[in-house]
């Protein structure tokens, strides 16, 4: 018996960007429509009230949908039921065709890439409508795009979502649109966009504070050689790297340091409203997320949910978890993109993966809002390039095709196979030991700004920023950073009049010269102290002025500036 059709009437309110969105799609009446919104902004629900619509005016007669990962079928299949669309989330390939008492199914990039032909005559035999999940992903292999365009070709409608409408690769993505620029290359186009500062602005999603942690690492080479640096500073990427993967040792300080005052920050969203507030360790391969499991049960004393691969249960662990009130979940690859854990509010970035598209699905999981004043906050590892994507956070970007790709990141290939088969395959081990690291608070960014001077774990220094109020709007937030940040320097300069003021048997040495770190900071200071004066002068948001430095002097966000970059941009806003 055919399903019943969908009560258009029983469906939730819409959002202001999904009413815009719809009234959009159902003005066009188009074959291919693309979406782009920004995570935890409402897709699943703008997509499905799209496909209610056409099912209840005739224009389709069933509804796919294409999902990156098997928990999100499940997941997809669940949001359709509550608003009266049956989906079928158990389909295989040997099934041939749905059940006559569903509207349709939920299937895999995956599965449909293995038999394209199937999913070809599902949708030549009923008038279908393709909701693309997560649509780049359709682009990850020659046979997956290729399987999608063969399958879905003859479709009476394709919509596709995303919420990272980018990839590093020139892999064409089906059935999405791309217009040539004026610098020759063709760029992806997006019918309707609804980025992270549109959703921001509206309260629908939350403030991420990013708190980066620098330290001292040594490592021991394959020669033999032991080698030190600090995590943050400049240097070669092979040694960047190395130091990084030093902090990340879970035999080390740094990662006990770090999960502590990511749990004491957890503790204090908890104590602030957010009851049931919970944390995520991102992990890079199998073997550290066991041991980051471990070392939370040690600082916590409560175990931490583990989920290390799409294999069987690891949705309804996730699925339990979200349900709990349990403190910590540690994952490897099955919280990605789309997986819906609201109450997580902070997040410990544990992997050496950096591209910007792994950075932005990983960020994803914690800015949706459930309630007014909620905020997010994540700890990372102070290396220069995840400080500019964590500064660039609210930048828009779309897929370029034929533009020469530099390399961003560095162990990106090593996480990609980590998380195919969560066997560390040991390649960068080989290389180096790690010997120790310990952790200390290097700064806060927020709103493409940086906070604060660095501070010792433990210290009361480091509380003053974990102990941030957990329920604040945007607005609060920048407001709270640039106070903290004059009290700590008010701190220090009383603590060096003190120390003037000390009787003396001998004329005071002359200060030592301030290391090439201590003057980053400094200028970072005093670039922040600028930009907050003229935010005060103009109303302009902290982000947008560090934009237009950033448009007028050239060089990346202020976290990663250099000495010469920062100058510059002191000079430029006084000048403004």
């Amino acid at each position: 018996m055919a399903p019943r059709l969908p009560a258009l009437d029983t469906f939730p309110p819409l959002r202001a960007w999904q009413r815009k969105a719809m009234v959009e799609y159902l003005r066009r009446r188009t074959e291919d429509f693309t979406a782009v919104a920004t995570p935890g902004a409402g897709k699943t629900t703008f997509a499905l009230r799209i496909a209610a619509e056409l099912l209840v005016d005739g224009t389709v007669e069933a509804v796919t949908v294409v999902a990156p990962t098997e928990h999100l079928k499940t997941q997809w299949a669940q949001a359709a039921a509550r608003v009266g669309i049956q989906l079928d989330a158990a389909f295989r390939n040997a099934d041939v065709h749905s059940a006559a008492d569903f509207h349709g199914a939920v299937v895999t990039y995956a599965q449909v890439g293995m038999a394209p032909q199937v999913h070809k005559r599902r949708t030549l035999t009923r008038r279908t409508l393709v909701i693309l999940d997560e649509i780049h992903h359709a682009g990850d292999s020659r046979t997956w795009g290729d399987g999608v365009r063969a399958a879905f070709e003859p479709a009476v409608r394709r919509l596709m979502l995303t919420g990272t409408p980018f990839r590093s690769d020139d892999n064409p993505i089906p059935f999405v649109s791309y217009e040539r620029g004026g610098d020759g290359f063709l760029r992806s186009r997006a019918d309707s966009v609804y980025g992270y500062a549109d959703a921001l602005r509206d309260g629908v999603v939350r403030p991420v504070l990013f708190l980066a942690y620098s330290g001292e690492t040594r490592w021991r080479t394959n020669a033999g050689d032991e080698l030190a640096a600090r995590l943050g500073e400049p240097m070669t990427q092979d040694l960047v790297a190395q130091a990084w993967r030093t902090a990340l040792d879970p035999a080390g300080d740094w990662m006990p340091q770090v999960l502590r005052a990511a749990d004491a920050r957890l503790t204090v969203l908890r104590n602030a409203g957010m009851p049931d507030a919970g944390g995520l360790i991102i992990a890079s391969d199998q073997q550290n997320a066991r041991s980051y499991a471990r070392l939370i049960e040690q600082v916590t004393g409560e175990k931490a949910a583990v989920v290390l691969s799409d294999d069987v249960g690891a949705s309804a662990r996730i699925a339990t978890f979200a349900a709990s009130e349990q403190r910590w979940l540690v994952a490897v690859r099955m919280v990605s993109e789309g997986v819906d854990i609201p109450r997580l509010a902070v997040g410990v970035y544990a992997t050496s993966a950096s591209t910007p598209l792994y950075f932005a699905q990983a960020i994803g999981r914690f800015v949706r809002a459930r309630r007014p004043g909620e905020t997010a906050s994540v700890f990372l590892p102070s290396v220069p390039h995840l400080l500019g994507l964590a500064s660039e956070m609210e930048a828009a970007r779309d897929h370029v095709l034929g533009k020469p790709k530099d390399r961003e990141g560095f162990d990106d290939d090593l996480l990609e196979r980590a998380q195919r088969d969560e066997q560390a395959s040991g390649e960068l081990e080989k290389r180096f030991t790690a010997l120790s690291a310990t952790a200390e608070l290097d700064q806060v960014i927020f709103d493409g700004a940086s906070f604060g001077t660095a501070a010792q774990a433990g210290t009361p220094e480091e509380e003053e920023y974990l102990g941030l109020p957990g329920l604040l709007t945007a607005d609060q937030v920048s407001l709270l950073l640039t106070k903290r940040q004059a009290e700590q320097l008010a701190a220090q300069r009383r603590r060096a009049a003190a120390r003037a003021a000390e009787p003396a048997a001998a004329a005071p040495p002359p200060p030592a010269p301030m290391s090439a770190a201590q003057r980053r900071v400094a200028l970072r200071r005093q670039l922040n102290a600028l930009v907050a004066a003229r935010h005060h002068r103009t109303g302009q948001p902290h982000g947008k002025i560090h934009a237009e430095l950033r448009r007028l002097c050239g060089g990346p966000p202020s976290a990663q500036a250099t000495i010469e970059q920062l100058e510059e941009r002191i000079a430029t806003v006084q000048t403004l």
